[in-house]
């Protein structure tokens, strides 16, 4: 009798949904990424789930809020992951 998925070589997808240290290569779910201000155009670099207020340095403009898991992002505010 077959299987109906393969074992040993996960789908990307199935893969994310497992739990971070039951995947075959253990990896974070967290992030640090660059968040660029809708009013003053300056960049911050914000931990994805941090657990605190962060205001932009430059006009003081809530950049995001703690929700318990991942932070929420302010609306207009655009970001992308840092990868090195």
């Amino acid at each position: 009798m077959p299987l109906n998925k393969d074992l040993m070589y996960p789908s990307f997808t199935e893969e994310r949904r497992r739990h971070k240290k039951k995947r075959l290569v253990q990896s974070p779910n967290s992030y640090f990424m660059d968040v660029k201000c809708m009013g003053c155009y300056r960049i911050t670099t914000i931990f994805s789930h941090s657990q605190i207020v962060v205001p932009c340095p430059g006009c003081s403009a809530v950049l995001c809020m703690p929700r318990g898991g991942k932070c929420r992002l302010t609306a207009g505010c655009s970001f992308r992951k840092k990868y090195s």
